[in-house]
């Protein structure tokens, strides 16, 4: 069982057709969304191809609704794909993170900070 499944359509801030997207409630940054399947599929792997092109148009919608209260300066978007990526919620599910100048003291490498001393090159 999902804790995915649990979600009050009252906290969905938008649903697709196989994705719905709600605010992070533990949230990186201000305006963090997750995007969530609807139905339960483990990762991305495992999306079709169908869900995967859906993903494109949801990412883009996130982004639309962030910057409807926000003005980030930059996003990262993600994805934890098994237990060893850190992922903890078994039931797919897209970060969309807006970030900011002046969140962290050099974001340079981004995404690559994932591994402690990969970020910096």
């Amino acid at each position: 069982m999902s804790i995915f499944l649990d979600i009050s359509v009252d906290d969905k801030i938008y649903i697709g057709i196989n994705f719905f997207l709600i605010k992070d409630r533990f949230p990186v940054s201000p305006g963090h969304v997750l995007i969530i399947s609807n139905a339960l599929k483990k990762d991305f792997f495992e999306l079709s191809d169908i869900e995967r092109n859906e993903l494109s148009l949801m990412i883009a919608v996130a982004k639309n609704l962030i910057e409807k209260d926000y003005n980030p300066d930059g996003y990262n978007i993600g994805m934890n794909c098994g237990e060893t990526a850190g992922q903890t919620v078994f039931h797919f599910h897209c970060h969309v993170i807006p970030r900011y100048k002046g969140d962290m003291e050099n974001p340079r490498g981004g995404i690559r900070h994932c591994i402690t001393g990969k970020g910096n090159y």
